[in-house]
């Protein structure tokens, strides 16, 4: 029997499948302790964490990347609904074929995607799309006889590393150095903001520099509400004041900021001078315009637009557009998504189970595609009735139709169940000598006009062909049903009928000269 290799030709060994490679330990390199790079964050660290990452130790990166979700409320919310968005769109399984294999072995996978906890695992393998790369583990199971991926197991990106020659194979942490990651054991996803190595593309490290320059703004925020939030408090002294005099007065200024009561003698005085306005503002606006501003860059970086984060006007029509952008980018973290759980998923799966195939079922994440199924059914039908040939199965996906089961009860047409049974064959009597005994009708049999016409319908799909070619090039190239609605018109002076219009001639003409022969000779 030949050895299973996985997705990228490497040996699978079972044992290792029924055993955890990348659980995390009290000691060593995969401790779920983290650091802490954000506190004490400038310029400078921040330069030199971003290029270690690029050189091989993104360890300190990593640990920023989780800190900025932790602390920035605004990169939190965006990254997240981004995320979300991708996790619970739909999922579809295309089988390879119609053939009773391929279905079944779309079948398989989707079982495994009614699993209640795939949303929330797809929601932890997205995790790329903040730090660039994610690794989650398959825990497979064979309880029932048969592997199973049992869970998706998220493990710490601080755990892997990436190699220092190629900077895209993945490797995992270990006591004694960096160890291959097991065969089908792992679904790996790089979401890639940008293009480049899989360190660099993570939104963290655009997002980082507005995360440093906003933590510097709220801090000189917070600084000028405690030195501006209150009147400044100034306490005077007659002439004669002793320096014990001025202890007390200053002790009393003091304390009415943090006990708001103070005691002092008679003879000295406390004013209150409240802080000088300008501008028709406060001094605040400054820091918080700023504050707003790096906010904005994080939605544009995150979500491709503001305004379904910010409400600052706007028409609806460039609301429309900012939704349309965002749905791109969902479309592509979707197919970025489902690219990683074809490979890292279904052919494992299908492997384990049934063997190696030529082919295998596909999944697909994204919107569901609103189409109107009257419409639909009618243009499909006229296509096929001019010589189309599509799949069923492509139709049941496209107007979203499970495959039925083999003991299922199926919708017929009408009347379908009701109509005559076909008719019996003529007896032998009737077959050998043209009637029946006793009859004296004839047997009807094949004149000139049955011979015609099996020659036509011989050569009727080299007529039909160059008709319909430009649809079937229009179905190639249009993007929706009411797109081909539209198109389908002007596609008719492009339909080449000569073909056509020579085999009507002909045959218009062979049978009135056909039935003119057999008339004179009926005469005679």
């Amino acid at each position: 029997m030949a050895r299973l290799l996985d997705q990228y030709g490497r040996p699978v060994d079972l044992t290792r499948l029924r055993q955890e490679q990348a659980e995390p330990t009290l000691s060593g390199v995969r401790s779920i302790l983290s650091g802490h790079p954000a506190q004490g964050l400038t310029p400078a660290k921040l330069t030199r964490l971003l290029r270690m990452a690029e050189q091989g130790d993104a360890t300190a990166y990593l640990e920023l990347a989780e800190e900025m979700e932790e602390k920035d409320l605004h990169y939190l919310s965006v990254l997240g609904t981004r995320k979300r968005a991708v996790a619970q769109l739909e999922i579809t399984v295309e089988s390879a074929s119609d053939e009773a294999a391929d279905i079944e072995n779309a079948d398989l996978i989707r079982d495994w995607l009614r699993r209640e906890e795939l949303e929330d695992e797809v929601f932890d393998i997205l995790d790329a799309i903040g730090k660039g790369f994610s690794v989650t583990e398959i825990i497979w199971d064979m309880s029932e006889r048969q592997w199973w991926p049992a869970r998706l197991k998220r493990r710490d990106q601080r755990w892997f590393e990436f190699d220092r020659e190629d900077g895209e194979t993945l490797y995992l942490k270990g006591l004694s150095g960096a160890e291959d990651l097991w065969p089908f054991k792992y679904v790996t996803h790089f979401a890639a903001a940008k293009s480049g190595l899989p360190i660099r593309g993570g939104l963290a490290r655009a997002a980082a520099w507005a995360y440093l320059f906003k933590n510097y703004d709220l801090k000189d925020w917070i600084t000028y509400i405690e030195v501006h939030g209150q009147p400044l408090r100034v306490g005077k002294y007659h002439s004669g004041a002793t320096e014990a005099d001025k202890e007390v007065l200053l002790r009393a200024v003091a304390n009415i900021g943090s006990d708001a009561a103070a005691i002092i003698p008679s003879n000295m005085m406390i004013e209150f001078v409240e802080a000088a306005k300008s501008g028709g503002g406060t001094g605040t606006d400054i820091y918080e315009k700023l504050a707003n501003w790096l906010d904005k860059q994080v939605s544009k970086a995150v979500l491709g637009q503001t305004l379904t984060t910010e409400v600052s006007g706007g028409s609806l029509a460039a609301a429309r557009v900012h939704d349309d952008v965002r749905r791109d980018i969902m479309r592509a973290d979707a197919r970025q998504l489902a690219s990683a759980l074809n490979r890292d998923i279904v052919r494992p799966l299908i492997d384990l189970n049934r063997g190696p195939q030529k082919r295998y079922p596909r999944i697909s994440i994204g919107l569901p595609v609103a189409i109107d199924t009257k419409q639909f059914a009618e243009a499909l039908g006229l296509l096929v009735d001019r010589g189309l040939k599509v799949e069923q199965s492509v139709v049941r996906d496209r107007m979203g139709l499970p495959d039925p089961d083999e003991d299922g009860e199926v919708l017929r047409p009408m009347g379908a169940a009701d109509a005559a049974p076909p008719p019996a064959a003529p007896p032998p009597a009737l077959q050998a000598h043209g009637h029946a005994p006793g009859c004296s009708c004839h047997a009807a049999a094949p004149d000139a006009l049955d011979a015609l016409a099996d020659d036509m319908a011989d050569d009727w799909r080299e007529v039909v062909d160059p008709m319909v070619d430009p649809i079937r090039r229009l179905m190639d190239e249009a993007g929706s049903l009411e797109e081909l609605r539209g198109r389908l018109a002007t596609i008719i002076a492009e339909m080449d009928t000569a073909a056509l219009e020579e085999m009507l001639l002909r045959g218009s003409f062979s049978a009135r000269l056909a039935g003119q022969v057999e008339a004179d000779i009926g005469g005679d």
